[in-house]
């Protein structure tokens, strides 16, 4: 070490420096360290100097260089980072770099409790940021820097603190799987496993609790690795029911999620059931909702019905809430048996409770009472409610006269042309359907045309329709 350096510690001889040089780490060479040098640093020219030898026994007895010769302690020391293997820091030039000019930097590092300084280099490096890497978990040390120039090294600048070489701490974070985000159920006797991922370092230690007692390592196992805990369950029951809070810690931090889960049965048959009231077709029950509901909130119920002569049961209702219910539409003359079943998520009771007593229907005396029967005359003069509608033929090509009359009861249809009965002539047809009359002229010629009469005739009068029918005489040339 240099002269300054030798004064700033307790002297030791270069064979013990070499072998507590051996037992630190290393820092990188300068090809592989990052390093950042500021535009000052550039300006500095390198020094021709060979680098200072260690001290001797023959160089300790010299006279110190002169103040203005050796440069003055680096500036703003600062540690830029930890990990669980190196350090790394930075520093500013001196203020002063000596009349022979800056040859480097020496890093060096002294374990806490410990008095002697050792170089984490060889050699001085012209760098201001260093990386120190192979560093064992655990340790502690003091670090500083010294500015090197070929009078000596100048004073050295030293970080306040020691640095701790630990594993990076990482805050433990639970993330619990959707589906257990909410209630989780499961049936009596089957299997619960539950894994639940985390993370955190270093390895966090995970403690389960249920209801916040510890849990039961008879009816309850549970493992932790480093990346998830598993709670197992073999053969479910209903006291397993409850809250289970996982705590994961690292250090002081901690991080918890809660599970709800909830073992469930088959719920018991209702406690009682009483036939109310029969009358006409209807029976009305009632009955008492059971004393065990299987853990968990009923579905509703399930009313049945068996006539006796059968025996064979019916559903009437299905997961129905209330406790009373009115059954209807029952045959007459049958005696009925009724049960009900309790269900929950687990599904219906093993067991249903029946109504002691049977329903009967009885016939009942009816006697028909018929209402007096107004009969209503629909009697009615003929009218026309579609008229004849004037038209236009071509001769030799049959047509047709439409129209339509109400009358009660059925009229006579008359045919007329020019006030003339047609009736019996060959050349006409004269159809009456439904109230629709139909005239049908074959093949006319221009002496058809004219005016056509239709009248409607009962004994509570007549009625009549004219329309003009032109038959237009084919162009000659």
């Amino acid at each position: 070490m240099m002269e300054k350096n030798a004064s700033e510690g307790p002297a030791c001889s270069p064979e013990e420096t070499a072998s507590e040089f051996a037992k630190v780490p290393t820092a990188e060479p300068p090809g592989e360290v990052a390093v950042s040098e500021s535009t000052r640093e550039e300006q500095v020219p390198k020094p021709q100097a060979p680098a200072p030898q260690a001290p001797t026994a023959s160089t300790a007895t010299k006279p110190a260089p002169p103040s203005e010769d050796v440069p003055s302690a680096p500036l703003l020391l600062t540690l830029e980072d930890v990990s669980s293997s190196s350090v790394t820091v930075s520093w500013e030039p001196p203020e002063r770099l000596g009349r022979l000019g800056l040859q480097g930097y020496v890093l060096e590092l002294c374990r806490e409790g410990g008095s002697e300084w050792v170089p984490a280099s060889a050699r001085p490096m012209m760098v201001t940021q260093q990386t120190v890497r192979n560093l064992a978990l655990g340790d502690k040390f003091l670090l500083r820097v010294s500015a090197v120039s070929s009078a000596g090294a100048g004073p050295p600048a030293m970080l306040d603190q020691p640095i701790h070489i630990r594993e990076n701490t990482e805050a433990p974070k639970i993330r619990v799987p959707r589906h257990l985000r909410q209630t989780y159920i499961r049936q009596v006797g089957e299997t619960v496993n539950l894994q639940i991922p985390f993370q955190g370092k270093p390895k966090p230690q995970a403690t389960w609790t249920h209801n916040g007692h510890a849990l039961d390592s008879q009816r309850v196992s549970m493992r932790t690795g480093d990346q998830d805990s598993i709670l197992f369950i073999r053969s479910a029951q209903r006291s397993d029911s409850g809250r289970y809070e996982l705590t994961v810690r690292v250090e002081n931090l901690e991080a918890k999620a809660v599970i709800d889960i909830l073992v469930i049965e088959k719920p018991g048959p209702p406690s009682s059931i009483r036939l109310l009231d029969v009358w006409g077709c209807n029976a009305a029950l009632q009955w008492t909702p059971p004393q065990d509901t299987g853990n968990t909130e009923l579905l509703g119920y399930m009313v049945q019905k068996a006539d006796k002569k059968t025996g064979q049961w019916f559903t009437v209702l299905e997961r129905y809430h209330p406790t009373t219910c009115t059954i209807s539409d029952l045959i007459i003359g049958n005696s009925y048996s009724f049960r009900v079943f309790s269900e929950n998520l687990c599904g219906l009771s093993t067991s249903a409770t029946v109504t002691k007593q049977l329903a009967h229907i009885q016939k009942a005396d009816i006697a028909a009472k018929p209402k007096g029967f107004i009969e209503r005359d629909f009697s009615e003069a003929p009218s026309f409610t579609q008229p004849l509608a004037d038209h236009t033929s071509t001769p030799g090509y049959s047509t047709q006269l439409f129209c339509s009359v109400r009358a009660s009861p059925k009229p006579k249809i008359i045919w007329m042309k020019n006030k003339m009965e047609i009736q019996g002539n060959p050349k006409y047809r004269a159809l009456s359907e439904q109230g629709v009359c139909t005239l049908e002229i074959r093949k006319p010629s221009p002496f058809d045309s004219g005016v056509y009469t239709c009248k409607a005739i009962n004994v509570l009068g007549e009625a009549s329709v004219d329309c003009r029918l032109e038959v237009k005489a084919s162009a000659t040339h």
